[in-house]
């Protein structure tokens, strides 16, 4: 990767640019339809009093091409802690470029780093390129593992039921 590759965690004015390419991320992944983004929100669960989540941000000569956004979550298997990556993109005119790969070496770095038991995330099934990639860099998609999600008018009803 070329020496103008620069990888720094985001700051609040990086917070437009992030929501930009999550807007991006949604369209390539079909997924429009779930947007319901705020600014407000995502500067309080990166920047707030009690931070929930973390971002970094690549630039290639000076324009912001990517970002990885992640998490703290916990492994009772190990009983230890595990980064979770939520959502990394890279822009298509820096794909093939090494962006990537930087980005996932670095995250395998903070996770060395913090002594996280894991470094784990979600490709989805239809994402042959993604997933060649992601076993390229020595990662295991998991085939017995299934998302179970809850979410809008479901997770209304679910949090109303009595058991």
């Amino acid at each position: 990767m070329s020496s103008a590759l620069h990888i720094r965690p985001a700051t609040p004015a990086d917070v437009p640019e992030i929501m930009a390419m999550v807007a991006e991320l949604a369209e390539f992944e079909k997924l429009t339809h779930v947007l319901d983004m705020s600014a407000e929100r995502l500067t309080n669960d990166l920047f707030g009093d009690r931070p929930l989540i973390e971002c970094l941000i690549a630039e290639l000569e000076g324009s912001v091409v990517s970002f990885a956004l992640f998490f703290q979550s916990y492994s009772t298997f190990l009983t230890r802690r595990s980064l979770y990556l939520e959502d990394v993109y890279v822009r298509p005119h820096a794909r093939g470029l090494g962006v990537g790969k930087s980005m996932l070496l670095q995250l395998a770095r903070v996770a060395r780093e913090r002594g996280y038991g894991r470094f784990e995330w979600s490709v989805l099934d239809w994402n042959a390129n993604a997933i060649a990639f992601y076993e390229g860099l020595g990662a295991t998609v998991m085939p017995d593992w299934r998302i179970c999600r809850v979410t809008g008018e479901a997770l209304e009803k679910m949090a109303a039921r009595s058991a």
